[in-house]
């Protein structure tokens, strides 16, 4: 028997690959604070490298392009107290995302490790970082609504499943508080929610009171600060996003949210000009923008699995320019967005959302013809109003001169409570068509209520 045995395990030796691999190493050769260049070696782009010897301290840096036989890096955080000709030797292979299960309730970083203190990650499936390619024809039409519980989102601007979606608005006119409502109350399987380049605070507050009790459970959460790499940044978005994908070929509805694209933009801007790409528009090299449409374009439904990803981008427009290019790529791209206005954030009127700059591209294959209809009146009395919004104001419109001014002046009371709502409370999808319905769709033309 002890034979047999030893003539086993001398045939598994003979059958294993034991021949000796070679070390692969080079040495770091130059850096800037930002960008780190090494020679000897010859590495993909993604691949993640160890700089420093052993015993010494050492830093993580991701391959991010090569320039005169030199292989480029960045440095993946932390300091990075390196000495010339540190070596530099690659940990793995470009990477892929934990995903699944195992991740709802957790809270990671930017390159996937937990940071809830809820110790690690067990029994975690995976999926490439930058995605699977799909044929346009995989993809599912947006054919039912999504309730997120926001009245003028769900009667005006309705959400579809598997629609990607824009928030725009300048800095503090309440893109966050929108967030924090649509995710307590939205009807998804699985909310994945991507933390990038925010205030380090923000992080901590959107935990404890937007994403708190029953919404954690089916949460997942990836955080990185806007004091971060650029690097882990832009790998935040990408992997908010393989986590969605991987939900969605489980058939599940997600809804993913991304706060915000901008600092995603603004993370591929650093990397470009490092790398020595000319800027462009207002300083964005040609490659930041190019990554938004790689980004956006993974959301969506799938028609093998029937799982959908609705997928919300908040969009900072520096300085509160609509034209801003990321702004502007973003709305070319996406199935709608919402503009946040900050006059109407300054008269209180709270979420601050702009209903004429705003529309989606999807409200008229998902909603009933009377919901349309009373949506195209309520948008018609309101552009009137603020047609005519001084001559009312200084008192030179005279009652009964037109019926459509004395309509929408009338009816402006109406349209400004149906825009408000408290953040703590849940308008359901049918309660907001019920009252915009029962307010401005008795007659087609919108002229009585």
């Amino acid at each position: 028997m002890l034979n047999r045995y030893a003539g086993d395990y001398l045939d598994a030796l003979a059958a294993a690959d034991v021949r000796p691999r070679a070390r692969v190493s080079g040495r770091l050769a130059s850096y800037d604070g930002l960008l780190m260049e090494a020679v000897g070696l010859s590495l993909p782009v993604g691949t993640v490298c160890l700089i420093g010897a052993a015993g010494t301290h050492q830093v993580e840096a991701e391959v991010i392009g090569f320039r005169n036989g030199r292989t480029l890096m960045m440095n993946l955080g932390g300091a990075a107290a390196l000495l010339p000709d540190a070596p530099v030797r690659p940990l793995g292979a470009p990477g892929e995302a934990e995903v699944g299960a195992a991740l709802l309730g957790r809270v990671v970083d930017g390159a996937g490790n937990p940071i809830d203190g809820l110790g690690p990650i067990r029994g975690a499936g995976h999926w490439p970082l930058a995605g699977r390619i799909q044929s346009p024809l995989d993809r599912g039409r947006v054919v039912a609504p999504m309730d997120v519980g926001v009245r003028a989102i769900n009667g005006l601007l309705t959400v579809g499943q598997g629609q990607r979606v824009g928030i725009m608005a300048g800095s503090g006119v309440g893109k966050s508080v929108l967030l924090g409502m649509m995710v307590r109350a939205a009807r998804a399987d699985v909310v994945v929610i991507g933390l990038i380049g925010e205030r380090s605070r923000e992080v901590a507050d959107f935990l404890e009171t937007k994403v708190a009790g029953e919404a954690r459970a089916r949460a997942v959460v990836v955080a990185v600060p806007a004091n971060h790499s650029p690097v882990l940044r832009i790998r935040g978005a990408l992997r908010a996003t393989a986590i969605a994908e991987a939900f969605r070929a489980e058939g599940k509805k997600v809804l993913l949210i991304i706060d915000s694209l901008t600092r995603v933009a603004h993370a591929g801007r650093e990397i470009g000009l490092a790398l020595g790409e000319p800027a462009s528009a207002r300083g964005y090299p040609p490659s930041a923008i190019a990554m938004l449409p790689n980004l956006i374009e993974r959301a969506g439904s799938d028609v093998h699995t029937g799982g959908s990803i609705t997928a919300i981008y908040t969009v900072l427009a520096d300085g509160d320019d609509g034209n801003d290019p990321v702004v502007d790529s973003a709305r070319s791209i996406l199935d709608g967005h919402i503009v946040l206005s900050r006059a109407m954030a300054e008269r209180a009127v709270y979420p601050a959302i702009d209903i004429s700059k705003s529309v989606s591209r999807v409200m008229n294959d998902i909603v009933p013809r009377d919901h349309q209809q009373a949506a195209r009146a309520l948008r018609r009395h309101l552009a009137t109003y603020e047609e005519n919004r001084d001559l009312v104001l200084m008192g030179a419109y005279r009652a009964g001169s037109d019926a459509a001014i004395d309509a929408a002046i009338a009816y402006h009371p109406a349209i400004m409570e149906f825009v408000r709502q408290d953040t703590d409370q849940i308008v359901p999808l049918e309660d907001a068509a019920a009252e915009l319905t029962g307010v401005f769709g008795d007659a087609p033309d919108g002229t009585h209520g």
